[in-house]
């Protein structure tokens, strides 16, 4: 069964190693080497990782020389952003009621 690309997205975004390494992606191209350093996991575990993020087109992986650099790909996080802004007037009304009892004071309602 397909996955639709939104789902990998989120799925990919569930994981807060990947959210970091996507954070340092987002600074510029970088191997996996460079992206284990502040973790306390193995290379092959950031490799995995990867393997997620690319899965779901959130990076792409390079060839220069030996090394494979990583390099974010912003199109499905901007899908992910578009999706998410639909409930942004949801958000926003009940955040104006909340304000609107906040200011009525306490035994208002």
């Amino acid at each position: 069964m397909a996955v639709d690309p939104l789902s990998s997205t989120f799925a990919a975004l569930a994981d807060p190693t990947r959210r970091a390494i996507l954070a340092r992606l987002a600074e510029g191209e970088a191997t996996v080497k460079e992206l284990a350093e502040p973790f306390p996991i193995t290379v092959q575990a950031v490799s995995k990782h990867l393997k997620v993020l690319e899965r779901a087109e959130l990076i792409t992986r390079g060839r220069s020389a030996q090394l494979r650099p990583s390099r974010l790909q912003g199109a499905p996080l901007k899908e992910a952003v578009d999706w998410l802004e639909n409930y942004s007037r949801f958000w926003q009304e009940s955040f104006d009621r909340l304000g609107a009892r906040l200011q009525e004071g306490p035994g208002s309602g």
